[in-house]
């Protein structure tokens, strides 16, 4: 079978425009994807050049490919199981930072280039004063795009409209803002003259970014039987979801120069992201996080299983209707088509999302998923909201075990064994404390400051009800105390 070729798919040459830091499957699926449809209806015209940003890997296979390959869109829509298949032909090119560096740099020079996306984990914007600008290339990505700009400050001699826009899809909060930040702070300490400082904060543009969309990579169980149905070999297969969202937020207004929204992408432009990045958190996320641990208590291994179980299914719905998108501040409207559309995502047949990785580090995902919804449901409401109450008792339910072994406290399930991952002195605390009385171990729980960052066993009705909640759990078992709150 052959591989993929520029006459198997008519690839058109476009002024490059976007370089990319990162050739995973995440930007593959969704950035790249998203200007591909937008370079088919007209309103880009430009090509993407992929930067492996890191020493150990190989391009070998985006080279043998011409960088071109099949994304496949796998789920529910308009109601019913559907696969989307697109051959992706917006990356024109693909360059080693180490291995080619003389061909990256000269990107820099490049009159076309507009925009720098990036990928580079969490842990890629950070601010490391041992890098160098002598280095070629520095050692972290702050350090690449702050030399890089350089070499284009200088080559255009600081031209205003030679500025580039930074659109960084790291998951951390306000990350075009921490990443300017270590480009500033880099210039500084590398002692780069006051007038390229300058044409950064003038000429150039670092945007915050929110993105959405659970993309599953290679399909390597599946991939012969793809290929077979493609009709050639596609090493770089990415197969996701098809549901996307793409929130920029810009003081400047680049909507016109990045034109997705026009070809009917899933692209917002605003000048606040909080409130869809609180959307997220709460909804999706917490959704996630507020009935994972009691559906796996319940017999239930994946998310999909849930979505079948229909006392689980009551209690999801219950739980982001009535009790947490009443506390956010979105038009209600936006917020019940955002929640129909997670649901929708929760029986993706395609995706076989496994609560207990879902579980890992559940207390502090709870406090930044649940709690504030929680809070805000007293604040609003005067009263304990059922089902978050009793998603926390689930907590407690699940985490309790006696045994630490090999960095998992170990708990039961009828006669099975499951690991509990979190932090070690998390860990600590519920071997110590969850044997004890109902009332004790919810005290303990609802008294950790650390925890939850207050002592939620102050607050009025809450320790009662979560007590009354656990020691159902404990008598009932999971699923008789769910039907007997909610049936």
């Amino acid at each position: 079978m052959e591989l993929m070729s520029k006459q198997k798919t008519n690839k058109t040459e476009r002024p490059v425009k976007v370089l990319q830091f990162g050739e995973g499957n995440f930007l593959r699926a969704f950035v790249d994807y998203m200007i591909d449809i937008a370079n088919e209806k007209g309103d880009f015209n430009g090509d993407i050049v992929l930067v492996k940003p890191i020493e150990f890997g190989s391009l070998e296979r985006f080279h043998e490919q011409e960088c071109q390959y099949t994304v496949q869109l796998r789920g529910i829509v308009d109601g019913e199981p559907k696969k989307i298949n697109r051959v992706v032909t917006s990356v024109t090119d693909a360059v080693d930072a180490y291995g080619e560096y003389e061909k990256y740099a000269s990107f820099a020079k490049l009159d076309t280039l507009r925009f720098i996306v990036s990928n580079t984990t969490e842990a890629g914007i950070v601010y490391d004063d041992t890098d160098r600008l002598e280095l070629n290339p520095p050692k972290t990505y702050p350090g690449k795009l702050t030399k890089f700009l350089y070499e284009r400050y200088q080559h255009f001699n600081g031209a205003a409209d030679k500025g580039l826009v930074m659109l960084p899809v790291e998951l951390i909060d306000d990350n075009g803002i921490h990443l300017k930040e270590c480009v500033l702070q880099l210039a500084k300490l590398w002692k780069l003259e006051d007038a390229f400082v300058s044409w950064v904060n003038e000429a150039c543009v670092f945007t915050s970014t929110l993105v959405d969309r659970i993309v599953t990579g290679y399909p390597r169980d599946e991939a012969e039987e793809l290929c077979k149905e493609f009709g050639y070999q596609d090493n770089l297969i990415v197969t996701g979801e098809p549901f996307a969202l793409w929130v920029i937020e810009s003081a400047a207004d680049i909507s016109k120069e990045f034109p997705l929204p026009d070809a009917g992408l899933p692209v917002i432009f605003t000048d606040n992201q909080k409130p869809y990045k609180q959307r997220k958190v709460r909804i999706l996320n917490g959704a996630h996080t507020s009935f994972v641990l009691a559906s796996y208590l319940c017999g239930n291994d994946i998310v999909l299983e849930s979505m079948k179980d229909e006392l689980i299914l009551d209690f999801i719905k219950a739980t982001i209707f009535d009790e947490v998108i009443p506390t956010l501040t979105l038009p209600k409207e936006e917020l019940e088509e955002f929640a129909d559309a997670v649901l929708t995502r929760f029986k993706n047949p395609y995706v076989k999302h496994a609560h207990l990785a879902i579980s890992l580090n559940s207390v502090s995902k709870w406090r930044a998923r649940c709690l504030p919804s929680f809070l805000g449901y007293i604040e609003k409401e005067g009263k304990v909201p059922a089902h978050l109450a009793f998603s926390l008792a689930s907590l407690m339910a699940f985490y309790t075990g006696y045994e630490i072994r090999e960095k998992a406290l170990i708990g039961h399930r009828g006669n099975d064994e499951y690991q509990i991952m979190d932090d070690a002195d998390v860990l600590e605390f519920f071997a110590a404390n969850s044997g004890k009385e109902t009332a004790e171990y919810v005290h303990a729980v609802l008294s950790n400051t650390g925890f939850w960052g207050q002592d939620l066993s102050t607050l009025e009705g809450v320790e009662g009800e979560i007590t009354s909640l656990l020691a159902d759990i404990r008598v009932l078992g999971m699923r008789g105390a769910m039907e007997k709150a909610f049936s």
